[in-house]
């Protein structure tokens, strides 16, 4: 296969899971609730905000790359920025514009791979945002971060926070409390090919059941900001995820500041679960 033809498959996957995340992502309660914003925008928040100009993306111009269908986008119009969200899937671009005038909520979203965002949205931006659960799905981790330069105004913030490249070496599918190395760290020729007929969220059966995702070392993705002339000004590793990653992970307690997320259980050795890094252009 041909990475035109891995992507495509992909696109097909992605496209296919839209309808299924609608229910998922719970967008009936984010419409009905003007005040909600999503979990992991309000995680990534406390670590963005050191970055921001009065600590805050209100007033702001935001690119979210890798969007999706708009909740976590949307979530950040209604903290006050001014956004653009880019996905490479025509069906989540359309369910997010919907979603957007059902909120009554500004935002415009750009059907587009990554690596031809700029070309497509043609603006430059206070904040570029990557997160989460997204470099997975990209081959070329040059092009991305080539993408995030075009994208950012002279002084701007690129932030990211994504599943630790350690967490999807782990065996998933273990049923015991094992932490097992079964996939590469480290890049490898040829993409990873998965089969599933259930997403991550929602219960709807997926025809285009088959994905492939590519693995990116830490080293690599600081590497090819560093190269674009980026000035990494934070990195930070945490030990929770928005979904449960493995068999053996608990949900954090309601309430807490960590409600929505996942973790291992207390006393167990542990390893990173995302990562999060601030850069300035």
């Amino acid at each position: 296969m041909t990475e035109t033809s891995y992507l495509a498959a992909n696109r097909a996957n992605w496209d296919e899971r839209v309808e299924g995340h609608l229910t998922g992502y719970d967008t009936e309660g984010f419409v009905a609730d003007g005040s909600r914003i999503s979990t992991v925008v309000r995680d990534d928040l406390r670590l963005m905000s050191p970055h921001l100009p009065g600590g805050s993306v209100a007033g702001l111009s935001l690119a979210h790359l890798q969007c999706h269908i708009g909740t976590d986008t949307l979530s950040f119009a209604r903290l006050g920025a001014h956004v653009t969200g880019v996905d490479f899937s025509a069906e989540a671009i359309g369910a997010a514009r919907t979603l957007a005038e059902r909120a009554g909520l500004e935002a415009r979203f750009v059907e587009s791979t990554v690596d031809e965002a700029s070309i497509a949205v043609r603006d430059t931006f206070d904040v570029v945002y990557t997160s989460i659960g997204a470099l997975c799905w990209l081959p070329d981790l040059a092009a991305w971060a080539r993408s995030i330069r075009t994208l950012l105004k002279p002084g701007g913030v690129f932030y990211v926070r994504d599943t630790h490249p350690m967490l999807y070496a782990l065996d998933d599918e273990r049923d015991d409390e094992a932490l097992v190395v079964r996939y590469p760290y480290f890049a490898v020729e040829s993409p990873l090919r998965f089969d599933s007929e259930l997403s991550y969220a929602g219960t709807a059966k997926l025809a285009n059941s088959t994905n492939y995702e590519w693995t990116h070392p830490l080293s690599e993705i600081i590497g090819v900001l560093l190269a674009e002339g980026l000035m990494i000004e934070a990195f930070g590793e945490q030990n929770t995820l928005p979904w449960k990653g493995l068999a053996q992970m608990v949900e954090a307690e309601a309430g807490s500041p960590f409600d929505g997320n996942w973790m291992l259980p207390e006393g167990r050795e542990r390893v990173p679960l995302t990562f999060s890094l601030a850069a300035r252009g």
